[in-house]
């Protein structure tokens, strides 16, 4: 697991904070990490962004954001509202490949959800990770509609040749109701496995020691972590 692409179900669901375990399970081993951004919508010049949140809770060194736009859009949209040029994928996969050859892991965090646009031609990140080969995280919310988003998702994924690095919950509540507790079932035969983990809810307020105790817990063993699907079901 070298290039590692993050995406979710749709804006909210906890992408940034799962980008963020993965970077502090790397740097955990000892081993480099680094973090791609290739869009950050929704905030303005000098504001913290996604990236900042990452090395805050991870203490990630190697970080990368590329664009900007200030609009609460999806990359193409927001940067044709600021009238100023949409982030070039193609340079994005020049620079994570170039990233790969010197850290463990490279962690590409999309923006929105899987299919969103990121310029006029209708690039999205799906054909970001299929231009590097990578594999796909996706990171979901629980209850409400989540079950058809990730199914949706998932279908996008399969109809493009992309592989399946697993499904995550990005913000799993202290007190789960029968609406969260009933899709966990639900996202595991979607993607035909396990869960790959689940985050805990309030985990990008923690401190950066705490923060790394969690992300341990809430990431399964194959993205670095010890989270057990089977302990987590008979828990909740």
């Amino acid at each position: 697991m070298s290039i590692l692409v993050v995406t979710g179900t749709g804006s909210g669901v906890g992408k940034t904070v799962v980008t963020a375990a993965l970077a502090a399970l790397t740097l955990a081993r000892g081993s480099a990490a680094a973090m791609v951004k290739p869009a950050q919508t929704g905030v303005t010049a000098g504001a913290a962004g996604d990236v900042d949140q990452v090395i805050g809770l991870s203490g990630i060194s190697t970080t990368f954001e590329l664009a900007r736009y200030p609009d609460r859009l999806p990359p193409a949209a927001a940067a044709r509202t600021a009238g100023t040029p949409p982030v070039s994928l193609t340079g994005a996969a020049e620079l994570v490949r170039e990233l790969a050859e010197s850290n463990r892991l490279v962690v590409v965090e999309g923006t929105g959800g899987l299919l969103d646009r990121y310029d006029e031609d209708g690039a999205t990140v799906a054909d970001l990770a299929r231009a590097l080969r990578a594999q796909v995280l996706v990171v979901v919310r629980t209850g409400g509609d989540t079950v058809n988003h990730t199914a949706l998702t998932l279908e996008a994924l399969a109809h493009r040749g992309l592989d399946l690095a697993g499904i995550v919950i990005g913000s799993w509540p202290a007190t789960p109701e029968t609406p969260e507790r009933s899709s966990v079932a639900d996202l595991e035969m979607l993607a035909a496995r396990p869960l790959a983990g689940a985050l805990p809810e309030g985990a990008a307020h923690l401190g950066r020691r705490e923060f790394a105790e969690a992300a341990r817990k809430g990431l399964s063993a194959t993205l670095g972590g010890a989270f057990d699907p089977a302990e987590f079901r008979q828990s909740i």
